[in-house]
């Protein structure tokens, strides 16, 4: 149906066209009252487009049953497009322009042509689908958001287009003074004329020097080389004010979307990969850069310097001018389809940059795994087929841009045949010199250029904008796990209650972690957590360190939900020590104190010696200033434990939970790490373990299975019982868990 509603729209535009062309022929053969007078003569033209115009539009609304609003808006741009013409030359006082009711066939073609560029360009462009609109709002709506993140950068931008500005003004006088020398060259003129033009024209190109009052009679002033002097100083300062604009701008959205992706809940980090958010912080950020500075650059010089070579190009020819203007359209139409298949792939290519750069870091991050399978070809293999894929993509976007290169050059070759072509009529008229037509030729080229460069920088400024649209999506997003409460006690007890808990993991979320989970953790006292792996112990510690929000149910801290408490607040009194602690490259003292900006020595000390890794430590070359290596690659897997434990004492917990830290300790070090723990009275402490000796000191045992506490006592009443907590003993002991 849409393709049948598209063919009859144009059978009715060319039934209109070809009314309109016998039309203006039988008012051209007519004997109609021509007059030299102008007001008599725009009326009539304006008359004439009114008349055609209610002709068109009732052919074209009579064939359609209708005029839907493209045909329409393109039957009203050819009528009044000579009349406009008319007026306009009249207003300029240029020479007499025959396009008005005296239309000739060439003037008839070139409206009709026109006006056909044009209304294809903007259906292409501005369509009038609803849909599209949405699409088309999104890329301004994200433009203008980079446009604000540069305003501390506002002064060094607008010097940077104060300078443009100088730059650009000061380019546009080079064709003029050629012509000048061109007609010069015939020997018809003063010496002086031809030498003044020809030093305008070598000061021009050296300094880009703009055409003042001085004119070809006069040799140029001080003035003129102080303008030429500034003109460079413009162009090299544009460049450089952009440019440092750029890269603050870069380095203040790095900033802000790391400090966004650090308060991510957990779960934010287990979906995306490490390979896109890398991606996002030295890709994306950099491309908006030059979405709003570098791309405005072009876009404000190529916009100056195609009016005002517009202006220059109409006085030496307006039908000349008409003609290179019809080549704008079509431009703007090629380059908007090869906008549209190029942003596709670029979208492509960075998302598969992406995946080959977290294969890359997964790779490298398990080398010891690689290694102890001997799957080294196996992992370049497919690092290098990621890296096909790219290539891949990239080849294909290379293949449009030929293309687009292609259409694009043999559009420009057929504008200036016929530029040439109309040119060469014109100088065996007398309308215009062979110097004007040098001059015209060389004011071409640049507003080509500049034509081109403006609609490619117009498009480009909005499709780029789709790396700024995957760094809004990070800063605007919200974590899942609320940071807004304020709850900051002086006193905290360390009452913890699970209550009615339901919780599965996003990655898994067709498998039910825990299921009615309810315990309660009693204050200055410890807690062990036994059961089979996988059954949801390192879930309750993940929750209760709000990693996670369960699904239903809730966790008390001393009577108040977890999410009314202070997010720094909490993370303080709340310690985990993990079975596998990260440790971050810098000195040990770093390590233990990380996140505390008013840590002693005093304390880091304590807090070593109570995780019995003073000793060690001060057995280092450099001591607590010793570096530990990027994740403590230089220290031993017993000695990042400790260190962690360590980090976790110093803060002084209220709550503490320790997961299976003892695994990697020998006896001595682990009883003296038990008996600190121990030592705190009032500390609640939460212990997920499977050695037997660690967890007969707990003053409460919780069996859990199936996502739920299966017993709970002390060691001797789950003995009693002879249940589960018997099975899971026994389980220990053959294993070997003493």
């Amino acid at each position: 149906m849409a393709k049948t509603s598209v063919l009859r729209q144009v059978f009715a535009l060319t039934l209109a066209l070809c009314l309109d062309a016998c039309l203006v022929y039988a008012v051209v053969v007519a004997p109609l009252e021509r007059t030299h007078a102008t007001c008599s003569r725009l009326a009539s033209t304006w008359a004439f487009a009114l008349l055609r115009c209610l002709a068109l539009t009732a052919a074209t609304a009579a064939a359609l049953g209708g005029l839907p609003p493209a045909p329409a808006r393109l039957l009203v741009a050819h009528s009044a497009l000579p009349a406009v013409l008319e007026t306009g030359t009249a207003a300029l006082r240029l020479d007499d322009n025959q396009c008005g009711v005296m239309a000739d066939a060439h003037c008839w073609l070139m409206c009709a042509g026109a006006s056909l560029a044009a209304g294809l360009f903007w259906e292409v462009v501005v369509p009038d689908s609803g849909g599209d609109k949405e699409k088309r709002n999104k890329p301004r709506v994200l433009f203008m958001r980079v446009v604000r993140l540069y305003k501390p950068d506002y002064p060094v931008m607008l010097a940077g287009f104060l300078f443009l500005t100088l730059a650009v003004v000061c380019q546009m006088s080079v064709q003029f003074y050629t012509g000048k020398i061109i007609d010069n060259l015939r020997g018809h003129d003063l010496p002086s004329e031809f030498f003044s033009a020809l030093l305008l024209m070598g000061l021009c190109s050296l300094g880009r020097c703009p055409p003042t009052t001085t004119t070809c009679q006069n040799p140029p002033t001080c003035s003129d080389l102080v303008f030429c002097s500034l003109s460079s100083v413009g162009t090299g300062c544009r460049g450089g004010l952009f440019t440092w604009a750029r890269s603050s701008f870069t380095c203040r959205v790095n900033g802000k979307l790391f400090e966004a992706l650090t308060k991510q809940e957990v779960a934010f980090f287990e979906t995306v990969k490490t390979g896109e958010i890398t991606s996002r912080l030295s890709q994306d950020t950099s491309l908006m850069g030059e979405t709003a500075c570098l791309n405005v650059n072009v876009l404000l010089r190529s916009l100056i310097k195609m009016v005002a070579t517009m202006v220059l190009m109409l006085q030496l020819s307006w039908q000349l001018t008409f003609l290179v203007l019809m080549e704008v359209p079509v431009t703007g139409v090629i380059q908007n389809i090869y906008n549209t298949h190029e942003q596709r792939l670029k979208l492509a290519i960075q998302d598969s940059v992406a995946v080959a750069s977290d294969a890359a870091n997964e790779i490298i991050s398990g080398i010891r795994t690689v290694r102890s399978f001997s799957a080294e070809k196996h992992e370049a293999c497919h690092y290098d087929n990621r890296l096909l894929d790219t290539h891949a993509l990239k080849t294909r976007r290379d293949t449009v841009r030929i293309v687009y290169l292609l259409v694009r050059r043999l559009t420009e070759l057929a504008t200036q045949v016929l530029m040439l072509w109309y040119g060469r009529l014109f100088i065996q008229r007398g309308q215009m010199s062979t110097g004007d037509l040098v001059s015209f030729i060389l004011y071409q080229s640049d507003l080509g250029d500049n034509i081109r460069a403006l609609i490619y920088i117009s498009c480009n400024m909005l499709n780029s904008v789709a790396a700024a649209a995957k760094v809004f999506e990070y800063l605007d997003r919200e974590p899942r796990v609320s940071t807004e409460g304020e709850l900051a006690p002086d006193q905290l007890q360390g009452h913890v209650v699970f209550r009615h808990l339901n919780f599965v993991y996003p990655t898994r979320p067709d498998v039910p972690v825990l299921q009615d989970f309810s315990l309660e953790l009693k204050a200055g006292q410890m807690t062990a957590l036994v059961g089979p792996s996988g059954e949801g112990k390192s879930t309750c510690a993940s929750l209760l360190k709000r990693w996670y929000e369960p699904l239903d149910g809730e966790i008390l801290l001393d009577g108040e939900p977890l999410g009314s408490y202070d997010h720094r607040f909490l993370s303080k009194k709340i310690a985990l020590v993990s079975q596998e602690p990260v440790l971050f490259s810098g000195t040990v003292r770093r390590n233990i104190a990380y996140g505390l900006d008013d840590c002693s020595m005093d304390a880091v000390r304590d807090a070593a010696r109570q995780a019995d890794a003073h000793d060690f430590i001060t057995q280092l070359e450099k001591g607590y200033d010793t570096d530990v290596g990027e994740g403590g690659s230089l220290l031993s897997k017993s000695e990042r434990q400790r260190i962690a434990i360590a980090r976790a004492l110093v803060r002084r917990p209220q709550v503490l939970i320790v997961d299976e830290i003892t695994s990697s300790l020998d006896e001595h070090s682990e009883n003296k790490v038990l008996h600190a723990l121990a030592s705190r009275p009032n500390q609640t402490l939460l212990v997920i373990a499977h050695r037997l000796k660690t967890i007969e000191k707990a003053r409460q045992i919780a069996v859990i299975g199936g996502g739920k506490v299966q017993e709970r006592g002390t060691h001797r009443e789950l003995l009693d019982k002879k249940g589960s907590y018997c099975k899971v003993r026994e389980k220990l002991a053959t294993a070997g868990s003493y």
